[in-house]
């Protein structure tokens, strides 16, 4: 866990000059105020994330219900044999929380999610790797081309469920969905909505499974009284080990007018960072931000974002992130592999790159 210096600043500059909100209060205030600290950052089309006010609204009335209560019960069964299938090939020994077990049930989770193909697995998880390298490397070139190779694996997925016969999956219903006013969703749409349903979150998911075991590993304590928790218990223990070293750093936003922001001046145009990892620090906002504490903390918690663009995909990590848990718990007790030391993730993601443990 990296410690936070002290005392804790309220904003810094980071290497491009913008502006990171640091506090706890003042990453909400940015984050419920889209008017002024607008999502359309990037240069590429990001539906819904990169939208904002009636647009991303519609957007999301239009896909929130894929996560609906319903659905992931619905869901959950299929999920259950997938987290039983990766962990039973684990056996009991030695083997890598992020790319062994996190990286291998994100893909096929999603791909039993959106009806993808088995057959995808081995290139998925290939694709996973390379794009966790190519963020770490900082070349833009790179990232854009890894970014384009998964755009290619979602139309090839498009073009095949436009042919006769195709049997009916989240991906097609994705494609037969009407927006408000009428219209079916364009190519680049649904590729971007998938990219973000998808693309982000095998890695994400990955990069939980790694703070998450890593965590339980080095609280064994825990372990017993996790294995046997309720739904409840169990997703707010894991939220918690997820605020305690959040893997989802930052988010971006533009000014759309002259403000301040953390006390500082800001012009319209000026780029800003929200610093989830460091709010869900802040001393202001948890008393004892180091402890573990998922009743006392859950209010603050930011690990899923908050404001009108929080993660819409929470009910599906919560889920498969509970289940995954509950899966290895019930296989045996989790140690860390005292041959191998944990290695940290670089920037821009957070959490571990590797935590090879053990499970007997």
């Amino acid at each position: 866990m990296t410690e936070l210096s002290e005392p804790f600043p309220r904003t810094a500059r980071d290497g491009l000059g913008r502006l990171v909100l640091r506090r706890h209060a003042d990453v909400v205030a940015a984050a419920h105020d889209p008017a002024t600290f607008s999502s359309a950052v990037s240069r590429y089309l990001q539906v819904p994330n990169g939208l904002d006010g009636a647009e991303h609204a519609a957007f999301r009335r239009l896909l929130d219900p894929f996560f609906a209560p319903e659905r992931m019960s619905a869901l959950a069964p299929a999920l259950e044999r997938t987290a039983h299938g990766v962990v039973a090939a684990l056996g009991v020994g030695t083997f890598d929380a992020v790319s062994v077990l996190g990286a291998r049930f994100a893909v096929r989770a999603q791909s039993v999610w959106l009806g993808w193909p088995t057959d995808l697995e081995d290139e998925l998880l290939a694709w996973v790797e390379d794009n966790r390298a190519a963020s770490r490397s900082g070349d833009v070139a790179r990232t854009t081309k890894v970014a384009e190779r998964f755009d290619a694996i979602i139309r090839s997925l498009l073009a095949a469920r436009r042919d006769d016969g195709v049997p009916v999956d989240v991906t097609t219903e994705l494609m037969g969905l009407k927006t408000e006013d009428g219209r079916g969703l364009t190519d680049a749409e649904l590729v971007s909505i998938l990219r973000n349903w998808t693309g982000g979150d095998l890695s994400s998911l990955a990069l939980c499974t790694g703070v998450v075991v890593h965590w339980l590993a080095t609280h064994p304590a825990h372990q017993p009284a996790l294995a046997v928790a309720d739904d409840e218990s169990l997703d707010a223990a894991i939220v918690e080990m997820l605020r305690l070293d959040d893997p989802f750093v930052s988010n971006r936003r533009i000014a759309t007018s002259d403000t301040t922001a953390g006390g500082c001046p800001v012009a319209a145009g000026d780029r800003l960072v929200l610093d989830w990892r460091a709010a869900n620090r802040d001393p202001d906002a948890f008393a004892d931000a180091d402890s573990y504490d998922p009743d006392g903390h859950a209010a603050a918690n930011l690990v899923y974002g908050t404001g009108p663009h929080v993660c819409p995909g929470r009910p599906l990590a919560t889920l498969e992130l509970r289940i995954l848990v509950r899966t290895l718990l019930a296989a045996g007790r989790v140690t860390l592999d005292d041959s191998h030391r944990p290695v940290r993730e670089e920037a821009p993601a957070a959490g571990f790159r590797s935590v090879s443990v053990t499970l007997a």
